[in-house]
């Protein structure tokens, strides 16, 4: 991706619709290498940058953990390896994302039974209330 003239932090956030303390926070945590400075001290981006901002962008997008980006970015820097460890790093991924949606849809689940206890009744006498009240006998 050849830019012509480096980018400034602004035009790098609006490239990439990132916020720029976001950007400066990524420079942080080592996602994103420090840019060059300008003579007058500005941050100067280049295609490099554009491109691993945009990548760890989409991964974070696809909510990949910040560790799982910074694996990923490393092993798209090799493009010669095997695509096993990314592969890995994929399949991960997909176990937490798909035990979350267990968790949410058991969640779903429970919501709907207390929903279908409704007596439409007073305040006082709402299932709803009692079951997420707690359990006054405890004390």
């Amino acid at each position: 991706m050849p830019l012509e003239t480096p980018l400034s932090i602004g035009d790098l956030a609006s490239a990439t619709d990132t916020k720029v303390e976001t950007i400066r926070w990524y420079e942080r945590v080592g996602v994103l290498a420090a840019p060059a400075r300008t003579s007058g001290n500005y941050r100067a981006y280049g295609a490099e940058h554009l491109e691993r901002l945009s990548f760890g962008r989409h991964a974070r997008d696809l909510e990949f953990s910040l560790d799982q980006v910074r694996d990923l970015l490393q092993l798209a820097d090799d493009r010669n390896q095997s695509c096993d460890a990314v592969d890995r790093v994929a399949r991960e991924h997909l176990e937490q994302v798909e035990r979350k949606i267990a968790d949410l849809e058991a969640l779903r689940h429970e919501l709907r039974d207390l929903i279908g206890q409704c007596r439409h009744g007073t305040v006082a006498e709402c299932r709803i209330v009692r079951a997420l009240a707690p359990d006054r006998g405890a004390a």
